[in-house]
């Protein structure tokens, strides 16, 4: 039987932007990784994967071997005309143990690799073709400071956006992490909930390309 052809993504063309703040055209992203269709819902199961691994399952109760007390046998076995009873931290007894009660447990859980990569591009391609991503030349600020990074970005018509970083992004990173309407990402941490909790999406054109390379390879790994 002949081999099944690889479906086929049109690129997707986003604004792009010079280090200047200065519109420069638009830029050319691969479909593959930011023209994806296909079934919406495993955005929410990504999601609640996120959030099932964050989540801290401290809710402990105590059961009769953790109650202190309740070493003696509280009356002889025959002859009260009571019923038997070994301790009186019994589950039966007031200030006694809890039976089956919530314990320190792990709520997580891990999707298959390539359902969580179909899930990041899905999420991706809801920026890009929406109009909510933008890319620029280069993030470099005339100085390093969260003044300077808040008005780079309001130039830009940025309001509420995720911004992705390079390894060159660390100046960025430090002028802009205090910045209570954005938040700034390094590239390893991209993830389905951020993308989807901020309006819109910031990235320079090195950072689009290596997000294009990691998420059409074979390679893959979900964010905590």
């Amino acid at each position: 039987m002949p081999e099944a052809k690889a479906k086929e993504f049109s690129p997707v063309k986003v604004p792009l932007f010079s280090a200047g703040r200065e519109r420069k055209g638009d830029f050319e992203v691969s479909g593959a990784v930011f023209g994806r269709d296909g079934d919406t819902s495993i955005l929410h199961e990504a999601v609640r994967m996120q959030l099932a691994r964050r989540r801290r399952g401290t809710a402990s109760t105590k059961t009769k071997g953790f109650i202190a007390g309740g070493g003696k046998k509280p009356w002889r076995q025959k002859g009260t005309g009571r019923a038997r009873a070994g301790s009186t931290r019994s589950p039966l007894w007031r200030h006694g143990g809890t039976i089956f009660g919530p314990q320190p447990r792990d709520y997580s859980y891990q999707m298959p690799k390539k359902a969580w990569r179909r899930a990041l591009c899905l999420a991706l391609t809801d920026r890009a073709k929406n109009g909510k991503m933008v890319v620029v030349e280069s993030l470099e600020l005339s100085e390093p400071k969260t003044k300077t990074a808040d008005a780079f970005l309001k130039a830009l018509g940025l309001a509420h956006a995720l911004i992705v970083l390079g390894e060159d992004d660390m100046g960025f990173y430090r002028a802009a992490r205090n910045l209570a309407a954005h938040k700034v990402l390094r590239l390893e941490g991209l993830n389905v909930y951020d993308l989807l909790n901020y309006d819109e999406l910031l990235m320079t054109t090195k950072v689009a390309r290596q997000i294009e390379t990691r998420l059409s390879g074979s390679k893959a790994t979900a964010a905590s």
